[in-house]
């Protein structure tokens, strides 16, 4: 599993943090028409110039030697290999593709089964399969391994002490992380298949998360004394178990122990919708890369340096596309069946065209509050990176990503608190609302920028990062990097425009229920 969806899978699961004054403020101003309309048409140019770059690049690469291990025979009819250089992706919709939808079947079957004849038991019909289907994927003294941590965790939370809770928690997700503990404790699995090390360390990391929520929500409410087989309903919901989400043991106990759940009105359309979009985003990763190789072409740094600037952005920017691709397509199938199950689950992570600032990225709400002050958001951002470098495992590269997006979310505030002080705040003040949004727009473009940048780390690699970063900001200085500012600074106020409508909708339909 790659260090880039792992992080990403863990932040996006526990939620994310929004500095609602950076948004809004101006984001009820409207641009005039044509203005946007030239942004659209710009940013279509770029994309579609992009793509032809990428498309020719593919076509060009896809005999290259360092290209044949992960490109391989695809429609053979047409001509066109596929990029299969994400292995998780191919084995999930390949070889392990029947066993998923097997999987996620039947648990859909026993749960409606149990729901019409004994809804009191569906919680445990949910932990029973769930078990089941853990034995018969990593075998019995797996399960035992996952019981031992369990038991652990609930001894603790009896105490009724949070930070002992936290400390024995993460030090149970340190021992699936480091030698000799991660060694002694991957024997337990029986035998050996593609996906056994991914399985193994997403089912010991959300186990040890989730039994982390029950022991605090213990401490929280010592009066509700919540019980061991409370714990393992919790955990053992097959559909959260091996990838997520997380969903907070007092969310998922509240609603997993009503015994008559009732849907709101059109839910079964939207939970339909979601798994139509489902499948689409998946037959479009498929279409996509029959054409673009995206994954393998930054493997070979020489091939790389070949490519036009516009290409190389657009390589950049598609690879963390891609993989918020793969977080949306992972939630959205594990949230239709929770849904299905009478469930409300988190929502799928947003997508990184949309996000052109740090603080809607990460969660570290608890510590940084408003994240307004400046010394709490140190403290929660490096709170947040700490645990999630000890979730991806200490190694380098994970250090040199922390490092950057907890730099990259601390410099936001610095910027915004500095733009709060004269002469600035007066300079901003004395420009109509419009001029202030482009204004804004442009710092978005260069944060998205650095968005991109700081992930490109774990996502590819350092090297592949300096490349980009030479040739789009160095090499490339002036034109390239003026260019690209400004496409980019095009998209942000297409996706200002976005929030603006979707924010006056709010209103009106707040100003509705108030009336009604």
């Amino acid at each position: 599993m790659s260090l880039q969806w792992e992080g990403r899978e863990l932040e996006w699961q526990l939620g994310w943090g929004t500095r609602c004054s950076i948004q809004a403020m101006g984001i009820k101003t409207a641009l005039p028409a044509a203005e946007l309309g030239l942004y659209s048409l710009v940013l279509s140019g770029a994309l579609a110039y992009a793509g032809r770059g990428l498309f020719e690049a593919s076509q060009d690469g896809a005999h290259r030697k360092a290209f044949r291990e992960s490109v391989r025979p695809g429609w053979e009819y047409i001509g066109r290999k596929m990029d299969v250089a994400d292995f998780e992706w191919v084995m999930w919709f390949t070889s392990f593709r029947n066993v998923i939808i097997f999987a996620l079947s039947g648990h859909v079957l026993f749960a409606k089964l149990c729901t019409m004849v004994a809804p009191q038991l569906r919680s445990w019909m949910y932990a029973v399969y769930g078990a089941l289907a853990v034995v018969g994927t990593m075998g019995p003294w797996y399960l035992l391994l996952l019981l031992g941590h369990c038991v652990g965790l609930y001894v603790v939370s009896l105490f009724g002490q949070p930070w002992l809770c936290l400390g024995v928690g993460l030090a149970s997700l340190a021992s699936f992380k480091l030698d000799p503990l991660i060694s002694w404790q991957s024997g337990f699995v029986t035998g050996t298949f593609d996906l056994q090390e991914v399985l193994f360390h997403g089912g010991c990391g959300f186990t040890v998360l989730r039994c982390t929520s029950f022991a605090l929500e213990s401490c929280a409410h010592p009066d509700r004394r919540y019980s061991l087989a409370d714990l393992l309903k919790y955990n053992f919901y097959l559909p959260f178990f091996f990838f997520g989400p997380i969903m907070t043991f007092d969310r998922f106990h509240a609603q997993v122990s009503q015994v008559e759940p009732v849907r709101p009105e059109g839910e079964l359309w939207r939970i339909r919708a979601q798994a139509g979009l489902s499948v689409v985003a998946i037959l479009a990763v498929d279409v996509f890369f029959h054409f673009f190789y995206i994954l393998t072409i930054p493997s070979d740094l020489k091939f790389v340096n070949r490519l036009p600037d516009s290409a190389l952005a657009g390589l950049a920017y598609s690879n963390l596309v891609y993989d918020w691709v793969k977080a949306a397509v992972l939630f959205g199938v594990v949230n239709t069946v929770a849904r299905l199950d009478h469930l409300d689950p988190p929502q799928p992570p947003k997508c990184i065209t949309a996000l052109y600032v740090f603080a809607e990225t990460y969660v570290y709400n608890y510590i940084g509050g408003e994240h307004s002050a400046v010394i709490p958001e140190l403290g929660a951002t490096i709170a947040t990176f700490a645990i999630t470098t000890l979730w991806l495992g200490p190694c380098d590269v994970v250090y040199l990503w922390s490092c950057l997006n907890c730099f990259g979310l601390n410099f936001e505030l610095w910027v915004q608190k500095l733009a709060e002080l004269e002469p600035l705040s007066q300079i901003e003040t004395s420009l109509s609302e419009q001029m202030s949004r482009r204004v804004r727009a442009v710092f978005g473009a260069m944060n998205f920028w650095a968005i991109i940048m700081y992930n490109l780390v774990s996502l590819n690699s350092p090297e592949f990062t300096d490349l980009v970063a030479q040739r789009l900001l160095l090499s490339g200085f002036p034109q390239t990097t003026l260019a690209i500012l400004f496409v980019t600074y095009c998209g942000v106020q297409l996706v200002k425009e976005r929030e603006r409508t979707l924010a006056l909708e709010e209103e009106q339909k707040q100003d509705k229920e108030k009336l009604e």
